[in-house]
């Protein structure tokens, strides 16, 4: 959906410019281990706070337990359409050491790890939407976490089809069809 592509002020990669958020999955498209392997490695060699490596993934194939746990776990507009993903993950920041203390630069490590996740993926032809409504102390528990850990965040990794075709409610649907919009460059930056 090229009407998807980012109207830059000034030239970015193609890769950037190119990712979106689509909610409208085919069901019949399954991820690759090799696929998924590549999106870790490349997780694992962002950068992080002291090379202390927070950043922890539960990548769980449509068709599987842990699927299905992530799955129940978000809020029931996501789950709508996030049930037709390849896979769904559950990204996890590691808040403590071992010792217990605590790592103030976990979470935004973590995001730093799903940005690099996230370019990996898509450069294999997947889409991938982040997503914030979730149940997270349910879905830490059904997962067995430690308290050393905190999901942060969920992603859903699959290719389009037909928004048309894709069973998406009405406002899901106009959100498919609609073009990307971004602030202002300008509204970015402040003047110290």
């Amino acid at each position: 959906m090229s009407h998807k592509h980012a109207v830059t002020s000034v030239p970015v990669l193609d890769m950037i410019k190119e990712r979106w958020s689509p909610r409208a999955f085919d069901s019949g498209v399954e991820l690759s281990d090799d696929i998924v392997v590549a999106a870790l490695e490349a997780a694992r060699w962002a950068p992080s706070a002291n090379n202390s490596q927070p950043a922890r993934f539960v990548v769980a194939k449509r068709g599987t337990r842990e699927f299905d746990i992530i799955l129940q776990h978000l809020v029931p507009v996501n789950a709508e359409w996030a049930q037709h993903a390849s896979a769904l993950v559950a990204n996890i920041a590691t808040v403590r050491d071992t010792e217990g203390n605590d790592r103030p630069w976990a979470v935004y490590d973590l995001g730093q790890a799903v940005a690099y996740f996230t370019l990996q993926v898509q450069s294999q032809g997947f889409h991938l939407h982040q997503v914030g409504g979730f149940d997270a102390e349910g879905m830490h528990d059904a997962l067995d976490l430690t308290d050393a850990h905190r999901i942060v965040s969920c992603t859903a990794i699959g290719k389009t089809t037909d928004p048309h075709e894709a069973g998406l409610n009405p406002k899901q649907l106009e959100q498919e069809l609609s073009p990307r919009e971004r602030h202002e460059l300008e509204q970015l930056t402040a003047l110290i």
